[in-house]
């Protein structure tokens, strides 16, 4: 009640209290605080000392009665102030989160940190400070964007609906306006529907909306109303109907007849026209012309001519001079005025600039102003919210007092009473004040408190696992739905399991009732058998009767016995070879038939793994195809060891089948003539028995019966081996078992059949000696023997065919078959698993030897190698032993490496080039403070440079840390000298048995590795050879996070050439509609390769890179073919290394559309037809559809190679990883691989590049080339007169540096093998280094040192433009780099060059030199000797060389000679002119087409000619259906080719086989054939182009066809090979010198020639046709003029070694032969020489064992040992030269013959080359050069 009674008077001074404590809150935290910015009612310094309290707050500091905390700050979970951070842009964020909000500036965001939509920002550190309306194309005034952004430093437009360009400066196509004028929009176009309906959008001006090409008879702005002479509604009904008016106007809304329309004049005879709008038009003009004239002439007739009229003219004339004056002051006036003008305009300018410098001030200002009146308004609030609070205070103090008042009047208190009450409030109020210990009740708020943040945590914890498990819902499904899918797909296929499993059950059940047919067979011919023993022991029981014989039938008898003991000989001979036979080993077919089996399952097995690896995360897959690899070649090794087997084995078969042939042969003599001379006896035989004999005739002729009974079964069962075919390796490996089987036991029931007529004919010796001869039945008797044995010689014979075959059927073929379908799927494995980009764990004891997939001899000059890294820093024993073993990539001698580890703290990058390690430490970031994520290193070597780069990542941004660290190796050697056989590549760790260099003899890492590139290849750890302690199962892969470099592998795939990605059934994700789209975006520097491609049987769509431009073909199964569709006219190059957008559009199924980066590129109408496909190929396709019927239409089958992204059909995307089918393709675009580091020259290219330095003052370079070119230019610079040039001379390496000469050593560096070469120039010397062959020279120009060029100097490589003494080099030349100032030494990117000149900047067709001739199984191999290039090859067996075509005889090899020969080697002959001739068909072949043929095919040659007729030049299709031809016809030129049906043939009048050189030029065109003749003469001939379907594949023939060619579209005279000499080919101004390959070809030789057949030095032979052989008995005659001293004349092989060869040595001639006894030879030297420059004549005579050898008269022979057993071979005879492998070791040349023969007779009669079977190399047929 006391304290009821005292709170009127505790609330005073409560309230009073409140204020107080109030107005000191402000220092204290407390929630009252005033926002005093832009408060007008507080002082200046006031707010400072305000804002100052407010800052002074500290962060973190617990605000116990707070409600809030000031603005900038946001109070946290646990209670604190936190700053926001706003990034500036916003002082308020959300209490608990710190989301910023009122985002200032044009900012959003959770943190103010992005520019809206529409917006872009001056990203300067990470964070927009300053957003700005996107410039598309003016900010704020005109802004058409949805978004915009920054690439390659300029800002790029994402445009709205109705506009287009960079910058949205221009109207989308289908819409109007200028959108560069302020206040303009872009509107849809109008055109009432009366525009083209093909088109996608209304046709209209871009600016003003005029419509074009209104159809449907309608005109207007936009085509709203009916033409002239039509009428109708052009709107709504669109009918315009053409008037029926007889020529005269209607109107256009009825079609009435206009009543006014001009009439023609009566009373002329002149017929009603019908006019056009134009002449009504005109009409009407004239008309109201006449009524004007009219007005006017009215108008002057009613002028006055008074004096009046005349005073008027005179003021007007007066007015009419002062208005001139005026005029011309007005003119002054104006030209001032425009002064002015101009300068008002510059000021206007000035004042625009002013104003929107002020209008920009104005809007910070309006902004400010805005957040001042927004601070006001809070301010106002705040106040109003205090008067309020004021004036509710002042109620209740006056409520108080009136209380109290009447308090006191009711109390009836007395003023010492009302004292003694304060004071007891007083002294309640100090009570309160007391500050009391809370310490129970904090104690408990503290507990609460830490509960409420732990459930806080738990709940945030909760929401992240929420929002986690949520996002892989979708995944989950999706795998789900997979899953589903696999399922199916194994239920389908344990289905036709089952149904196999049946169908076999069924097959065994037919098998064994089979086997029991065969059994009751076997039982049948074992009892006949027996029974035929019993006939045949019955006969002879019978024919024990005869006793006597005469004494010349005894003798005869006793040689008959001689001779069949002699066959009983041969039958056990025989029977040991086919017990031979019969040992075809079992085991040896079981284990054949077991590796068959395991290699085709194993091959199963690799094609599950290689269609079923993911490189998303099925690692296991990739490591289960990949340990399939040593067992395979475990297998394949096995087999081949079977395969070996079995071929010894077969060989064995064959000797045994060829030695019972010759058996058969020799006892069928024996037999034959047992026949003669048993005939010969009938006349002995008359007193014989004939019952005696009729019986025992009875008895033979039975026997002969079941003979032939037993014969027939014996065909019937050699048919049926006949009929047998095999299917697969185990079925034909059983099959050669049975028939094995079967042949032994034929074989045994004929011995079985002749082993009782040798004891019959031994019983008829005996018997007949006691009964008197019948000469009938004794004729019969013996006739039938002979016919049994010669049915017997039949059979065997037969019996040896069936063995050939069997030995045919061998499952070699099969086993080669699997064994290469298996090295293809190990090989796409391979590739599969080298793009699989998971890491790997290592734990210290593991290892990885992983196959380095390119050829370790190319990492010679250059290596680079990048890897991710992630170290396992909680690890104990890393923690014990930090320093750990990366990589090893070097030799197994560790002599050559290069390696990575982990050394105090740092990594190290260490290399060995044969001499002290090169080590290279990273000190500049410890490893121990790298983030525990995945970091990127990669490690570079160029020579003898190093270099290794680290890219951290930064969690918080986008930001990388990037460091990098040199070295040099300062010994002599460059090179990295790796061999394949001696190179291993080991990660994480090395094997047990493996030595490490000092340097690199580490613990093992721990962590997670992942490869990424080696060179220009992308690689993985999968890709292995062996593993190490590594199971992926406890211990997977490191998973990778979404840091700053990770997301540009996941937007984009790389191609490496050899895979594809394949998207099947792609209406799944879209339909084919009225507009079908497919979008792609690539990157690639290479020229050709397949983008798109789909394919229905013959039907196809294929896009595709053609010399880096696209090239379009399809055919949906049109009429007319193929559809072509190319960038002709170069609008898009797509091989810049740069990504392009590339959009396919077919609109209305009869329109396709290619664009190029939003630019419209071409278009091209076809039959309408809709797409009728349902998988496509991205990339590259499988090689059977890339060779199946389509490939004639494709442009090439080569893969492509580069990086794509964004492939989409209908706008949908394609994720082409997670395609099933998609192989070997993976993610990201690694830059290396867009690198151009390697360049082709052609002899006429080069590339150029310039640089501020000096060459000649301080310069080190180098470069790896490859040549088959022995001269050429690969390097030049020069100053003024002073020159540097690396140039090859004659196969050596020479450098000149001002006329100062290094030449390297050696001359073989045109081999066709890479080679490296470094230069150095110091102010001391020159040093050139070629393959670590180091020479050297003083520097004489020591003051030129330090001096540096004014300008950038041009330098050049593979030739200059420049007039040098090299020509220009042909050959690749990569990997080069030199000193510059602008950059480290790296290795030059030849994309960047800006001159490049006919150079290929990818691939490098340089190769080995290529063999003379192609050798099969060593026979008739036609490989030359000595330097001999050049082979030319016939038809027929397709046996030629690829060579590059003839080289050019330079004039000093011409000039050549032999010591002890008169005329020069070569005859002197024209440059780059070729002879044909000689042959039917002497030619070149070119396989190179360009593209652009079937559109532009312009030919220029030379020739010269005696001959008639003659092919040129031809080239068609396949089918020959189209072609084009040039050749000779009675010695005119004809030009003839085909436009579709149509053939064009143009003609020349005059002859021109008149031996001259002339020039032709023939062209093809579009719509016109060309013929020029020494470019006087031009005839010419029209047509109706067909380009799109003319198309002709390789080769090109130069010079003649090849057999079987042209004769459907030429006349058979002029089909034949030309006769002379062609030169300088060209095709479109480009000289063709390549050929592939070269037939009966050879150099066109100056002055007078003979006849005679020449044989080059080039090389070359003769083969003669199979009617000449040389035999036992011969004679060779014929006449040589040689040129040089020693050479092969003749020489013949037989297969079984012998052989007779005929040669000069050193001007000796000798023959030289073996017989098959031994070598014997003979010679004749000659005491003139026989290379004086004359003919002489040599002759061989052959007469078994007698040699004899005549020259000029000279005379020799040789008699040598007699072989009995000698038979003629008919083999091949060569002419000039042979074969390598048909040579043997005791000859004393092996050179070709160089010079003439003629008149070659063999046994008389004359041998023409021109027919013979081969003409090899050059050799030039009936023309010889005059001496």
């Amino acid at each position: 009640m006391a304290l009821i009674s005292a709170w009127p008077l505790v609330s005073p001074l409560l309230f009073f209290l409140r204020c107080f404590s109030s107005s000191t809150a402000s220092s204290e935290g407390s929630v009252f605080l005033f926002d005093i910015e832009g408060s007008a009612a507080v002082s200046a310094q006031e707010a400072t000392v305000i804002r100052g309290q407010q800052q002074a707050v500290a962060t973190g500091s617990w605000v116990p009665f707070a409600e809030g905390c000031q603005e900038g700050f946001y109070l946290t979970s646990s209670g604190k102030c936190s700053p926001c951070n706003c990034n500036g842009n916003s002082n308020r964020c959300l209490d608990g989160s710190g989301i910023c909000v009122d985002c200032q500036r044009n900012t959003t965001g959770q943190y103010c940190e992005q520019c809206p939509d529409g917006f872009i920002g001056d990203v300067v550190s990470g964070v927009p400070t300053f957003c700005q309306p996107c410039p598309c194309p003016l900010p704020a005034l005109a802004n058409f964007a949805v978004s915009c952004y920054r690439k390659g430093g300029n800002v790029r437009c994402v445009c709205k609906e109705n506009y287009a360009g960079p910058n949205c400066e221009r109207c989308a196509p289908g819409y109007y306006g200028n959108p560069l004028l302020i206040g303009s929009t872009c509107k849809k176009c109008d055109c009432s529907g009366n525009s083209d309906p093909n088109l996608i959008f209304e046709d209209c001006d871009e600016v003003t909306g005029q419509c074009r090409n209104c159809l449907r008879h309608t005109t207007g702005f936009k085509c709203e109303r009916c033409a002239p002479g039509f009428y109708g509604d052009a709107r709504g009904a669109k009918n315009c109907t053409e008037c029926n008016c007889g020529g005269r106007m209607c109107d256009s809304q009825t079609g009435e007849c206009l009543a006014d329309s001009p009439e023609a004049s009566t009373g002329t005879d002149c017929p009603t026209i019908s006019c056009d709008k134009c002449i009504w038009d005109l009409m009407d003009d004239i008309r109201l012309a006449v009524l004007a004239i009219e007005e006017s002439k009215s108008t002057l007739l009613s002028i006055s001519t008074g004096v009046a009229a005349q005073k008027r003219l005179n003021d007007l004339n007066i007015t009419t001079t002062h208005l001139q004056a005026g005029m011309s002051q007005k003119k002054n006036h104006s030209e001032f005025w425009t002064i002015q003008v101009d300068d008002a305009a510059d000021e206007m300018n000035d004042l625009l600039r002013e104003a929107e410098t002020l209008d920009e001030q104005g809007n910070e200002a309006s902004s400010k102003g805005l957040l001042v009146q927004k601070e006001t308004m809070k301010t106002n609030n705040r106040a109003v919210q205090l008067v309020q609070q004021l004036s509710d205070m002042r109620d209740n103090i006056q409520e108080i007092s009136s209380k109290m008042k009447y308090y006191a009047i009711q109390q009836e208190l007395s003023p010492e009473e009302i004292a003694q009450k304060l004071s007891v409030a007083e002294e309640m109020l100090k009570e309160i004040k007391r500050p009391k210990p809370f310490t129970n009740e904090r104690q408990l708020a503290d507990e609460e408190e830490n509960a409420a943040e732990e459930l806080l945590q738990q709940v945030e914890e909760f929401h992240e696992r929420y929002n986690d498990t949520r996002s892989l819902v979708s995944d989950v499904l999706e795998q789900l739905s997979e899953q589903d899918v696999k399922l199916s797909d194994l239920q389908e296929a344990l289905g036709q399991a089952l149904d196999y499993v049946r169908q076999t059950q069924a097959a065994n059940k037919e098998n064994a009732a089979s086997l029991q047919r065969r059994e009751k067979q076997h039982e049948k011919v074992t009892e006949q058998t027996d029974e035929v023993n019993g006939i045949l022991q019955s006969a002879t029981t019978i024919l024990a009767g005869p006793q006597r014989v005469s004494s010349e039938l005894s003798e005869v008898i006793k040689n008959v016995s001689g001779f069949y003991a002699e066959i009983d000989g041969a039958k056990k001979e025989l029977q040991e070879k086919l017990a031979n036979l019969s040992l075809f080993d079992a085991d040896l077919v079981e284990k054949a038939m077991q590796h068959a089996h395991n290699l085709r399952r194993l091959a199963d097995e690799l094609d599950r793994n290689l269609y079923g690896v993911d490189t998303n995360g099925l690692v296991q897959r990739a490591i289960n195809a990949s340990n399939a690899y040593d067992n395979i070649a475990g297998y394949i090794a096995e087999a081949d060891k079977a395969a070996s087997v079995a071929l010894n084995t077969t060989n064995r078969v064959n000797d045994a089948a060829v030695g019972i042939g010759t058996q058969i042969t020799y006892h069928k003599g024996k037999s034959e003539e047992l026949l003669n001379q048993a005939m010969g006896l009938q006349r002995t035989a008359a007193d014989s028995t004939a019952l005696t004999v009729a019986d025992t005739s009875w008895r033979v002729n039975g026997t002969l019966a079941r003979m032939n009974a037993l014969r027939t079964q014996l065909m019937r069962a050699i048919t049926k081996m006949q009929a047998a075919e095999p299917v697969e390796a185990r079925e034909r490996l059983e099959q050669v078992k049975l028939k094995t089987a079967e042949a032994v036991s034929a074989t045994m029931t004929v011995t079985e059949a002749t082993t009782p007529m040798d004891e019959n004919v031994r019983l008829w010796s005996q018997n007949l000696q006691d009964f008197q001869h019948n000469s009938a039945a004794y004729n019969s008797a013996v006739h039938s023997a002979g016919d049994a044995v010669k049915k017997l010689s039949e059979v065997f014979p037969q019996l040896l065919d069936k063995l050939r075959q069997v030995e045919q059927k061998a499952p070699a073929n099969n086993i080669s078959s699997s064994i290469q379908r298996i090295r293809e799927l190990i090989a796409q494995t391979r590739s599969v698993a080298s793009k699989v980009q998971v890491s790997m764990m290592f734990e210290g004891q593991s290892a990885v030897e992983v196959n380095p997939k390119i050829n370790v001899k190319e990492l010679r000059s250059f290596t680079s190698m990048s890897l991710y890294i992630k170290l396992q820093k909680d690890n104990p024993q890393l923690a014990a032993s930090p320093d750990r073993f990366i990589l090893y990539l070097g030799s197994k001698d560790a002599k050559n490496y290069i390696g990575l580890a982990i050394k105090n703290d740092n990594l190290v990058y260490i290399y060995n080039l044969g001499g002290q390690d090169v080590e290279i430490p990273l000190d500049a970031k410890p490893v121990s403070t790298w983030p525990s994520y995945f970091s990127i290193i990669k490690i570079e070597r160029i020579g003898r440079h190093g270099k290794m780069f680290l890219t951290l990542p930064s969690v918080s941004s986008t930001a990388e840390e990037k460091f990098i660290k040199k070295g040099e190796d300062l010994g002599p050697s460059s090179l990295l000298n790796l061999e394949p056989e001696n190179a291993v590549f080991y990660v994480g760790g090395v094997p047990p048995d493996f030595k490490l260099p000092p340097s690199l003899d580490l613990p093992g890492f721990i962590g997670c590795l992942e490869l990424a590139t080696l060179n220009d290849d992308v690689i993985s750890l999968y890709n292995f050879k062996h593993i190490y302690n590594i199971d992926t199962t406890t211990s997977p892969p490191c998973a990778r996070n979404k840091l700053a470099f990770t997301p540009s592998r996941a937007v984009s795939y790389f191609f490496d050439g050899s895979g594809y990605a394949v998207a099947r059934n792609i209406e799944r994700r879209g339909k084919f509609s009225q507009v079908t789209r497919f979008d792609i975006e690539v990157r690639t520097p290479t020229d050709n390769g397949l983008i798109l491609l789909m394919v229905n049987g013959s039907m196809f769509f294929s896009l595709e890179m053609h010399n880096g431009f696209l090239y379009l073909q399809y055919d949906f199964g049109f009429s007319t073919g193929p559809v072509l569709l190319e960038d002709s006219l170069k609008k898009a190059q797509i091989n810049d290394a740069k990504f392009h957008e590339i959009s396919i559009i077919y609109h209305n199924s009869k329109k396709m559309i290619l664009v190029v980066d939003r630019r419209h590129i071409k278009s091209v109408d076809n039959e309408r037809t809709a797409m009728p496909f349902t998988d496509i190929y991205i990339g590259g396709a499988p090689a059977e559809i890339l060779h199946s019927s389509i490939s004639s239409h494709l442009a090439g089958s080569i893969g492509f190679k580069g990086c794509m992204k964004g492939f989409q059909f209908q706008k949908k995307d394609f994720n082409l990883l997670e395609e099933p089918g998609t192989l070997g393709i993976s993610y990201g675009c690694p830059e290396d691989s867009l690198m151009s580091r390697k360049a082709y020259f052609n002899g006429e290219s080069f590339i150029a590049s310039s640089q501020k330095v000096s060459l000649f003052s301080e310069f080190e370079g180098g470069f790896n080339f490859q040549t088959l070119q022995p001269n050429g230019l690969l390097f030049y610079y020069s100053e003024g007169s002073d020159v540097l040039s690396i140039s090859m001379d004659r196969g050596a390496v020479v450098l000149n540096a001002s006329g100062t000469k290094l030449q390297s050593p050696d001359r073989n560096y045109n081999d066709g093998k890479p080679h490296f070469v470094t230069t150095s120039v110091t102010p001391e010397r020159y040093e050139l280094t070629v393959d670590d062959k180091k020479q050297s020279k003083k520097n004489p120009a020591k003051d030129r040192a330090g001096k540096s060029p004014n300008s950038n100097k041009k330098f050049y490589f593979g030739g200059s433009p420049l007039r040098t003494q090299q020509a220009n080099f042909t050959g690749c030349i990569s990997n080069a780099y030199f000193t510059r100032l602008d950059r480290e030494v790296e290795v030059e990117d030849f994309q960047q060059y800006p001159e490049k000149v006919q150079a290929s900047l990818y691939g490098c067709p340089v190769e080995t030199p290529p063999a003379a001739l192609l050798h099969k199984k060593g026979k008739n191999s036609s490989k030359a000797k000595g330097n001999r290039n050049k082979k030319v090859g016939r038809d027929k067996d397709k046996i030629s060389q690829p060579s590059p075509g003839l080289k050019k005889l330079y004039q000093e090899v011409n000039m050549q000679r032999d010591s002890q020969c008169h005329l020069p080697m070569n005859p002197k002959a024209t440059e780059h002119a070729y002879q044909f001739g000689g042959t039917a068909n002497s030619r070149q072949e070119f396989d190179r087409i360009p593209k652009d043929f079937s559109q532009r095919a312009q030919f220029s040659i030379n020739l010269k000619t005696h001959s008639s007729h003659g092919m040129i030049f031809y080239v068609s299709d396949e089918k020959e259906t189209n072609f084009m031809a040039l050749f000779v016809a009675h010695g005119r030129l004809i030009f003839v080719f085909n436009a579709g049906q149509q053939k064009i043939r143009i003609k020349s009048q005059e002859k021109y086989n008149d031996g001259l050189w002339h020039n032709v030029i023939f062209t093809r065109g579009k719509n016109i054939g060309r013929l020029i003749i020494d470019g006087l003469r031009v005839l010419e001939e029209p047509f109706r182009g067909t380009a799109n379907s003319w198309q002709v594949t390789e080769p090109l023939y130069i010079g003649g066809v090849a057999p079987g060619k042209a004769v459907k579209n030429i006349q058979i005279n002029s089909v034949y090979s030309f006769n002379g000499c062609l030169s300088n080919l060209q095709l479109n101004g480009r000289s063709i010198t390549s050929a592939s390959q070269t037939f009966s070809v050879t150099p066109c030789f100056e002055g007078p020639s003979e006849a005679g057949t020449y044989f080059s030095s080039e090389g070359g032979y003769v083969v003669l046709d199979e009617t000449f052989s040389l035999g036992l008995k011969f004679e060779v005659v014929f006449e040589i003029r040689p040129r040089s001293s020693s050479g092969i004349l003749l020489h013949g092989h037989s297969v079984n070694g012998e052989y007779l060869n005929m040669h000069m040595k050193n001007g000796q001639v000798t023959v030289k032969l073996n017989n098959g006894i031994r070598d014997f030879s003979t010679s004749v030297t000659l005491k003139q020489s026989l290379c004086d420059g004359r003919w002489h004549r040599i002759a061989v005579i052959r007469d078994a064992n007698v040699v004899q050898l005549d020259v000029d008269s000279e005379v020799n022979h040789v008699v040598g040992p007699l072989n009995p057993k000698a038979t003629d071979h008919r083999e091949p005879v060569f002419i000039g030269g042979v074969p390598e492998s048909l040579l043997t070791s005791s000859l004393t040349t092996r050179s070709s013959f160089i010079g003439c023969i003629r008149n070659f007779m063999i046994d008389e009669k004359p041998v023409s080359f021109s027919k013979a079977a081969l003409v090899s190399g050059a050799v030039s047929i009936n023309t010889c050069p005059a001496a």
